[in-house]
């Protein structure tokens, strides 16, 4: 799978998991000079609270595009750390 946005490659991997339609992608399979911490979070009522991070692309940003549990709840250990997307990225 590999997470694209503005014809840049973001993420790639055969090692993801999906859930709830989300593909969650290993943090080691981003591609790090596109992200930067955004000061976002949000609550999953089973998830936990979810982390964010701005998608950044010659120039262009797209805020809190991608997310993450750095702590997931017990239902969810499975997705922790690893990242999803959203806001246009194209997961094929």
């Amino acid at each position: 799978m590999k997470a694209i946005w503005k014809d840049t490659v973001l993420a790639e991997s055969d090692d993801t998991i999906v859930i709830e339609g989300n593909h969650y992608f290993p943090k080691g399979s981003l591609n790090e000079e596109y992200f930067k911490d955004s000061e976002t979070h949000t609550v999953c009522h089973w998830k936990g609270t979810a982390s964010y991070y701005n998608v950044q692309v010659n120039g262009d940003t797209n805020s809190d595009a991608a997310w993450y549990y750095p702590e997931a709840s017990d239902l969810a250990k499975n997705i922790e750390g690893r990242v999803a997307f959203w806001k246009g990225v194209e997961v094929v």
